[in-house]
């Protein structure tokens, strides 16, 4: 539905306190894992929570946010660390004395991590600004032993255990995100319902798997098993929009994904969305985004890197 996780870049930070570290505001999600000693979390507007060994949290719109060893201490913009590259888009921050690493350092795997496609989905605003793991371990324990793997591989630091790491915390964000849809919280109300009806869930998949395909609402509600009046009812209930306005907004969302970040052609991305010409795309691409197809290249920044960076 939409919701997947894909990390963009992570670090292993080895700290000896006192430290305090800014992460600022970014247009990914961010995410933290706490693999010894303790940190205190602060975000303008969530006060301060302390995150222990084996914690971890996710910061699904990438606000601006500090991690301290203590209330108090001095702050430093996260790039103002040195990094050390690891392997891939994997780096290292290590700032502790010789005699005390290991012993009294704190140990923090980070990631920066896209919702892919869905950065713009509705979704996503309804989040809480911070997602803990701490409430998902007493709906789903099965999520222990993930945290206790990423605790082993941050402290043993074994060959492969960067890239290991990775892949354990994609897996154990998008299971944050999960639990938070399944629980229905907030005020979400009718995406959550949405996403648990799986008629109207099956539709929205539908439009999802195949955004260039010529839909009619009578075609939509086939799918949903309903009426159109019933169908096209249940829709803006849930989602807040027809579904002639999900699926043209949908659309354009794509088109500004392959066209900036994939650099896909233009023609080629208004052929694979169904539209008959070229023009035909830019005319809907610039009604409902606010400017014409081509400002979504220039303001990308480079698009898609050529080789994965090894940075926060």
């Amino acid at each position: 539905m939409g919701m997947r996780l894909r990390g963009a870049s992570y670090g292993r930070l080895r700290l000896a306190p006192p430290f305090g570290v800014r992460f600022p505001a970014a247009s990914e999600a961010r995410f933290h894992f706490v693999a010894a000693g303790s940190v205190h979390l602060q975000s303008e507007g969530c006060g301060t929570r302390v995150l222990s060994d084996g914690d971890a949290v996710l910061i699904p719109r990438g606000d601006s946010h500090v991690l301290l060893s203590a209330p108090g201490v001095p702050i430093r913009s996260l790039d103002s660390f040195e990094t050390m590259p690891l392997c891939g888009n994997i780096c290292a921050i290590r700032e502790c004395p010789e005699e005390t690493c290991r012993t009294k350092d704190v140990l923090i795997f980070s990631g920066r991590m896209e919702f892919e496609l869905d950065a713009l989905h509705p979704l996503v605003g309804l989040m809480p600004q911070v997602m803990s793991v701490s409430e998902l371990v007493s709906r789903q324990p099965e999520i222990l032993p993930l945290l206790e793997a990423m605790e082993r591989e941050m402290t043993a630091e074994r060959a492969g255990s960067a890239g290991i790491l990775a892949r354990l915390a994609d897996v154990v964000a998008a299971s944050i995100v999960r639990g938070w849809v399944e629980c229905g919280c907030g005020d979400a109300t009718g995406w959550i319902d949405a996403l648990r009806d799986p008629r109207l869930g099956r539709v929205i998949a539908a439009l999802h798997r195949d955004p260039g395909r010529d839909w009619s609402v009578a075609e939509m509600a086939a799918e949903m098993g309903n009426s159109r009046s019933v169908f096209a009812e249940r829709f803006v209930t849930a989602t807040g929009m027809t579904p002639q306005r999900y699926l043209a907004t949908l659309r354009m969302r794509l088109a500004a994904q392959w066209i900036g970040r994939d650099r896909m052609a233009i023609d080629a991305v208004a052929k694979r969305l169904g539209y008959g010409s070229q023009a035909a795309f830019a005319r809907a691409y610039k009604r409902l985004m606010g400017q014409p197809p081509g400002k979504a290249r220039a303001s990308a920044p480079g698009g898609r890197p050529a080789a994965p960076q090894a940075r926060l």
